[in-house]
């Protein structure tokens, strides 16, 4: 039955992965602890390796089309690798409630991140079409790099929905380069995340082989069809699901546990 219910759970955030980017990864850990009942220790593990090789899967043709900006990427893996490690530490000794009500925190910042989404760029640190003035903006990148590697290792998510506005409105990358980018710095994380946490986890691979099967499955041929798909008002309703399902942690975790 846990199985059935991982590889239906799974298909559904692989679809949603598929269709908005990795917008739809913020659902993984709240399916996984409440809809399978499985532990945050044990879902953490499980949601990074979903969004891990999501991401990377999303990359290939990124690379393919000269779309990442690789020393970018590599600031902010740099940076957001030991913040990782040191998010997963910072988790091990916090209560699971603490841990949830930050989640659904980060939860509700993804939402509304989601609804004020507008494509523009920044141009702060940008020199000339392609060029970044890293004197002027290694002051910005090197935060907002540990920032989201710390939300990585702390809470299992890509962070892509604070990675691509700093990439576009701190530092002037045009959109696609930056969905490029932010792909490669989620798969860096996410595999320091995931070792971070496998040392100290207890994993049903049964059930993390069939949801983060699914979960990749429903990604590729969501992503394959997401050009039908009206993604503007997709990504509107996804994020007041967002919100729903934030109140429901909150609720849950503060009343009901």
């Amino acid at each position: 039955m846990a199985v059935a219910l991982a590889l239906a759970l799974g298909a559904i955030i692989g679809i949603l992965l598929g269709l908005l980017g990795g917008g739809g990864s913020i659902l993984a850990v709240p399916a996984l602890v409440f809809g399978l009942g499985l532990s945050l220790e044990e879902a953490i593990p499980i949601s990074l390796l979903v969004i891990g090789v999501a991401s990377l899967i999303g990359a290939i043709p990124k690379i393919r089309q000269h779309q990442i900006n690789w020393r970018m990427a590599g600031v902010f893996a740099a940076c957001g690798i030991p913040a990782t490690f040191a998010g997963s530490a910072v988790g091990r000794l916090l209560p699971q409630s603490v841990v949830m009500i930050g989640f659904a925190a980060v939860m509700v910042v993804a939402g509304i991140r989601m609804l004020m989404d507008r494509g523009d760029t920044g141009t702060a640190c940008a020199v000339g079409d392609s060029g970044i003035d890293w004197r002027r903006c290694a002051p910005r990148s090197i935060p907002a790099a540990a920032a989201v590697g710390f939300l990585t290792g702390l809470f299992g998510v890509g962070g892509g929905f604070l990675i691509i506005p700093a990439l576009v409105l701190m530092l002037g990358l045009q959109m696609p380069v930056a969905i490029g980018t932010s792909l490669v710095i989620i798969v860096a994380n996410s595999a320091a995340g995931l070792i971070s946490h496998l040392s100290g986890a207890s994993i049903d691979w049964a059930i993390t082989a069939a949801f983060a099967g699914t979960a990749i499955a429903g990604s590729l041929i969501a992503s394959h069809f997401g050009t039908r798909v009206d993604t503007d008002r997709l990504q509107r309703w996804f994020a007041y699901l967002v919100f729903v399902v934030a109140a429901y942690v909150l609720v849950d975790t503060i009343f009901l546990r």
